[in-house]
């Protein structure tokens, strides 16, 4: 690979860009259209690979459905020192995750762990979904890179993939964006979702910052390489005037022909709340509808934690008539919503 090029002007060129795209898309309002609410605590883990058995916080849990299981990736922390994460994995039936039916200690295994510079800091808030029955992970490498003697903080966007049993790490690295020019990593990139695949290309749902900007981009990936096209890149939804940025907070789960369903956060400025709302995208991460926000912090279980005020993605599945989406509330807990999916398609509009 080509030496990065550290002198890019594709940073101001895409900062630029998504400056410019309107929003005025949602309203300041609340739709709660989730009638569940269920809670796993760090407490009713155990870690059966690691000699720390019970991590201190468990949250913002990437979720997917496979013949009948639900299996949960939390992220997962043991101390608060330097506050370092690494993503576990345990499952349930579907029954016992609906009906609250399951029974602590729930065995959970580490699957990923800093092992590289570029994840020093911690392996952070994972995305799933099953492509060849291997489990395709993207997730945030929080780490460092060394400049001028110096290393300085940088937040990449990594990739594993993971055979069906969590045994064998098959690949893990991380994304450059790859210009006419070289290559350029951006210094902060995170919040992302695989939307499809065709001849090698993965269609991907992205949110890089340029100068400050944290916004919503669609993008193309070579897993190849681990390249991120700069021409392909295109923002598709930025922050509303009370808002202090947009991400991507789920993956993505098809509900018809051209048709996905991601879910998406917002930082709001009167409080720093992060609330939650539902996009509609085609299979090239184009913005089709939208909903305002149906998710918010309420109560002392959601509201009060190592971040005050959060509710945060990171798994979206589709179960027969009901949607459900599982993450983290206030970093210390996952939580578990559910609500019909009728309902929640009623909430979106379309553009």
């Amino acid at each position: 690979m080509q030496k990065v090029n550290k002198n890019c002007d594709a940073e101001k060129i895409m900062f630029e860009m998504a400056k410019n795209l309107p929003n005025g898309l949602r309203e300041n309002k609340l739709n709660d259209v989730f009638e569940i609410r269920n809670y796993i605590g760090p407490e009713d883990l155990e870690v059966d690979n690691y000699l720390r058995r019970k991590p201190l916080a468990a949250f913002n849990a990437g979720a997917v459905e496979k013949n009948g299981k639900i299996y949960i990736f939390p992220r997962l922390i043991f101390d608060y020192y330097n506050y370092t994460s690494s993503v576990g994995v345990f499952s349930l039936s579907i029954e016992e995750l609906l009906n609250n039916g399951w029974r602590a200690p729930l065995k959970t295994k580490i699957i990923l762990w800093p092992q590289f510079s570029w994840e020093f800091l911690g392996c952070e808030d994972p995305r799933v979904c099953i492509v060849k029955d291997e489990f395709y992970i993207l997730y945030t490498g929080k780490g460092g890179y060394r400049r001028n003697e110096k290393v300085e903080r940088r937040d990449v966007l990594a990739f594993a993939r993971i055979n069906s049993s969590f045994n064998n790490v098959k690949a893990k690295n991380f994304f450059r964006v790859k210009t006419r020019e070289g290559y350029f990593i951006p210094k902060f990139m995170k919040d992302s979702a695989f939307i499809s695949e065709n001849n090698g290309e993965f269609a991907m749902l992205i949110r890089p910052e340029f100068k400050g900007l944290n916004a919503c981009w669609s993008a193309s990936a070579n897993l190849e390489n681990m390249t991120l096209s700069l021409e392909k890149m295109k923002p598709v939804m930025v922050p509303e005037n009370w808002e202090e940025k947009v991400g991507w907070s789920t993956n993505v789960v098809k509900i018809s022909e051209h048709k996905y369903l991601v879910g998406w956060h917002a930082v709001v400025k009167e409080d720093l709340s992060y609330r939650n709302g539902l996009a509609m995208i085609n299979e090239k991460g184009e913005l089709l509808a939208i909903s305002d926000y149906l998710l918010v912090p309420m109560g002392i279980n959601e509201e009060y934690g190592d971040r005050a005020q959060v509710i945060f993605g990171d798994g979206l599945i589709i179960h027969d008539d009901l949607l459900i989406w599982i993450g983290g509330v206030s970093d210390y807990a996952i939580g578990i919503f559910v609500t019909n999916l009728n309902d929640a398609m009623g909430t979106l509009k379309y553009l």
